[in-house]
């Protein structure tokens, strides 16, 4: 599994597919994100862009083979094994993106509260949006594995769905994501920070289940 990730990864970064989620991510960071900002505050910014922009990379790793290649991949390999390689490279890159975002906000913030807030124990702030940091990339997976091949059959689709999914998932109270963002965001006005735990275990056994289900579907798809 490891060689077809790289493979995955390797046909990404070669094209050009990466740069326009990348610089989408970048320019809202640039958009949303002030330096001397809150660090909590800051962090309930860059988790939620972190979702949509992860169900992207997916339909770029998802769809970025031709037919033909693709056939030969799902060939030599099976189509589940084929498809959730294809997944795995784009939560590695949105793993990647996020912890790059999370470093530059903890660069550049400021403050860990919001005055007047009394201030946050860094660690457990830097730990909570780290962990923030995952839930949303998983989420990203699971509604980019839903919104593409082979679930979703009709490409014209795929790109309103993924961003109507991922508004959802992030406004919809009870959500990991929702659960998470709203936690960062009160944290920088009361000084007190939770660990979004059981968020990350949803967010992980959601993901879990919909990449095995969407790899699933892919070896059903082509008998």
């Amino acid at each position: 599994m490891t060689a077809l990730v790289r493979y995955q990864l390797e046909l990404l970064l070669r094209s050009s597919r990466w740069l326009p989620p990348f610089l989408t991510y970048a320019l809202l960071m640039v958009v949303g994100f002030n330096a001397g900002e809150s660090l909590l505050g800051a962090y309930g910014f860059s988790t939620a862009v972190l979702l949509p922009v992860t169900a992207w990379y997916v339909r770029c790793t998802a769809t970025g083979e031709t037919a033909a290649s693709r056939a030969c991949l799902a060939a030599a390999v099976g189509p589940p094994r084929a498809h959730l390689a294809a997944l795995l490279a784009a939560l590695a890159v949105g793993l990647t993106l996020g912890v790059g975002g999370f470093l530059v906000v903890w660069a550049l913030g400021g403050r860990t509260t919001v005055p007047p807030a009394p201030e946050a124990p860094l660690g457990a702030v830097l730990l909570a949006g780290l962990l923030g940091t995952v839930v949303c990339t998983l989420l990203g997976l699971a509604v980019g594995a839903l919104c593409t091949r082979p679930v979703l059959l009709r490409p014209q689709y795929g790109i309103p769905l993924s961003l109507a999914a991922a508004l959802l998932v992030l406004v919809v109270p009870g959500s990991p994501a929702n659960a998470v963002v709203s936690s960062l965001i009160t944290a920088s006005h009361t000084g007190r920070v939770q660990q979004p735990v059981l968020a990350l275990a949803g967010a992980a056994a959601l993901a879990g289940l919909v990449a095995r289900g969407a790899s699933r579907f892919a070896g059903r798809r082509t008998e």
